[in-house]
């Protein structure tokens, strides 16, 4: 079974070492480990007789509560299949642009969605390893042009300004922001580029509700543009890209503030212990995320520390080599619970000692 180039995939770790999926302790998908909300599960087992319908295509409802929670009109709103779905859409448009720059590492589906569309990808050096770098004008020498970038970045969990993008926006004719764990940053320190769509039309913001929520089987997010735009978008999808449970789901995760609060709270101190934990470990070197992962530097190459992991402790941790320019000597965990992250650092104690 090939290796997979996202986190996440169970199955695939599994088989690598023939044990059930159920035993395997994941590190490798940022999902957060309190979810989902007892409010959500709760009504979606009420919801359950909605399947016998179709959903409503236009799906004023989540779009409303959404509108509510932004303060956004709603048909400035769309509700998608996950991010995923409308990172896609966001794909073809920015395949319409002469050349698409992609900042690396980088998050790896990017590519995915613009080589389906036939963009022309250039990509650009992100310098990471200097605090709050974000010098990419000057390798972008291309104003006709579109960029897609992630706030927090994905892997090394750096926070930009909103106002270090506004170049971007003055400059390019699409700029796509995925801010896919913006609401893993506490409300206070959030850079969230919403309050500034009205102000763009060249602006798209892609957000999740499956990692903050801990929804991942559910498959949601949403997309933040032009009306316009987004009308375009649903001419090219298929109908109903949003199941009734999702629907559910999101409504009423959203409106669980209690929730919110509460993994705000955990993160801030569990994120805390496993920093602190990575930092007395030799050879490990992490990175400072303001988000709930991190990237760690490591001696032992990462597919080699991911294996052993695997078959000396049953933790699956995410091998970075698939992300340009990091090579063989980074691996990204999730924050997860003290007592699970108690038994990764560990695990990692006894395999790099």
């Amino acid at each position: 079974m090939k290796q997979p180039v996202h986190g996440g995939n169970l199955v695939w770790a599994a088989a690598q070492i023939g044990c059930p999926v159920s035993s395997i302790l994941d590190f490798s998908a940022s999902i957060n480990p309190l979810g989902p909300p007892q409010t959500v599960l709760t009504a979606i087992k009420m919801a359950l007789d909605s399947l016998k319908h179709y959903p409503d295509p236009q799906y004023t409802n989540l779009r409303q509560a959404l509108s509510e929670w932004h303060q956004l009109p709603s048909e400035w709103i769309l509700p998608g299949n996950g991010a995923a779905e409308l990172l896609t859409w966001a794909s073809r448009d920015l395949a319409a642009q002469k050349h698409t720059y992609v900042m690396i590492p980088g998050f790896r589906d990017y590519w995915r969605g613009l080589q389906t569309f036939g963009a022309t990808i250039t990509p650009i050096s992100f310098p990471w390893q200097t605090p709050n770098s974000l010098s990419l004008l000057d390798n972008c020498p291309e104003t006709e042009a579109g960029i897609i970038i992630n706030n927090p970045h994905n892997p090394t969990g750096q926070l930009f300004p909103r106002e270090a993008l506004l170049p971007l926006l003055e400059r390019f004719k699409l700029v796509v922001v995925d801010e896919a764990f913006m609401d893993f940053v506490p409300s206070s320190r959030q850079q969230s580029l919403i309050p500034w769509i009205g102000d763009y039309p060249n602006l798209v913001i892609v957000r999740s509700l499956t990692k903050f929520y801990s929804l991942p089987g559910l498959r949601l997010g949403y997309a933040i543009a032009h009306p316009t735009r987004l009308q375009q978008w649903q001419t090219w999808r298929d109908p109903w890209p949003v199941n009734s449970l999702a629907v559910t789901a999101a409504i009423t995760a959203i409106q669980d503030k209690a929730f919110a609060q509460q993994t705000r709270q955990w993160l801030l101190s569990a994120y805390e212990q496993l920093l602190t934990g990575l930092l007395q470990i030799q050879g490990l070197e992490p990175v400072p995320s303001s988000v709930n992962f991190i990237l760690v530097k490591t001696q032992i190459p990462s597919s080699q520390l991911q294996l052993e992991l695997l078959q000396k402790h049953r933790i699956l941790i995410r091998d970075c080599s698939t992300f340009e320019t990091l090579g063989d000597r980074y691996f990204r965990i999730a924050v997860r619970t003290f007592r699970e992250n108690n038994k990764l650092l560990q695990a990692l104690s006894d395999i790099c000692a």
